[in-house]
């Protein structure tokens, strides 16, 4: 799975977004998905994930086993220290 590739991915659908992806068992196909974007403010938890759900839907068809997602506003980022 080519990182940069699916970070291009997400970012086309959300424009504001800034994505960081984790390979977490060394397979490159168990990753986790840091993506902080303004789209997901007012939004339930669930709602946030099924957009990213959505946007990896033939990605997770074919490359991709299993994926980790957390996401969070510019706000939320910032005040949690979080840089991308």
């Amino acid at each position: 799975m080519n990182f940069e590739e699916l970070t291009a991915l997400i970012q086309s659908q959300i424009e504001d977004a800034k994505v960081q992806v984790t390979d977490l068992t060394g397979t490159q196909d168990h990753l986790g998905l840091l993506v902080v974007s303004d789209i997901f403010a007012g939004k339930m938890l669930i709602q946030q994930h099924q957009i990213i759900m959505d946007i990896l839907k033939e990605k997770l068809k074919q490359e991709i086993h299993a994926v980790q997602i957390k996401t969070m506003t510019h706000e939320q980022a910032n005040a949690q220290g979080i840089q991308i």
